[in-house]
C-alpha cells in the first residue's frame, strides 16, 4: 500500500486519520510541525500528503507549495474545517489533488485516498 504523511496542528485529528488509513494497509506518519513535515517529505518522499489548511506557523497552502517544490510528484489532499472557494481554488492551482472538509468522514476519506492514489 502507500506511504502517507499527515500534517495537522491538532495531534488527535492526525492520529484519527492515521488509524483509519492504517486499517486499509497504508503506512502513515503524523506531524504537527510544518518544518518537520516538509523535511520528512523531502527525505522520505511519501506517496501522499494530507495537509490541514489551518496550521500554527504557516498555512497548509504554503506547505503544499513547499512540498511541490521539493517533491513535484507527491499527491496531496487538503483538509479544512473552514472551507472557502478561494482556498480550494488556490490549493488546486498549486497542485492539490483533492479537498476534504472536516469533520472527517471515514468513508469519504478512504474513497478520496483511493482515488488520488489510483487504487
Amino acid at each position: 500500500m502507500a506511504s502517507i504523511m499527515v500534517l495537522d496542528d491538532v495531534i488527535d485529528a492526525g492520529v484519527l486519520i492515521k488509524r483509519i488509513l492504517e486499517r486499509k494497509g497504508h503506512t502513515v506518519s503524523v506531524f504537527t510541525d510544518e518544518d518537520e513535515a516538509i523535511n520528512h517529505a523531502a527525505s522520505a518522499t511519501p506517496d501522499l500528503a494530507i495537509l490541514d489548511i489551518k496550521l500554527r506557523k504557516m498555512t497548509g497552502v504554503h506547505v503544499l507549495d513547499e512540498l511541490k517544490k521539493r517533491c513535484p510528484d507527491i499527491r496531496v489532499i487538503m483538509l479544512t474545517g473552514y472551507p472557502t472557494l478561494e482556498t480550494a481554488r488556490e490549493s488546486l492551482r498549486l497542485g492539490a489533488n483533492e479537498y476534504c472538509v472536516k469533520p472527517i468522514d471515514k468513508d469519504e476519506l478512504e474513497g478520496k485516498v483511493d482515488d488520488v492514489l489510483g487504487l
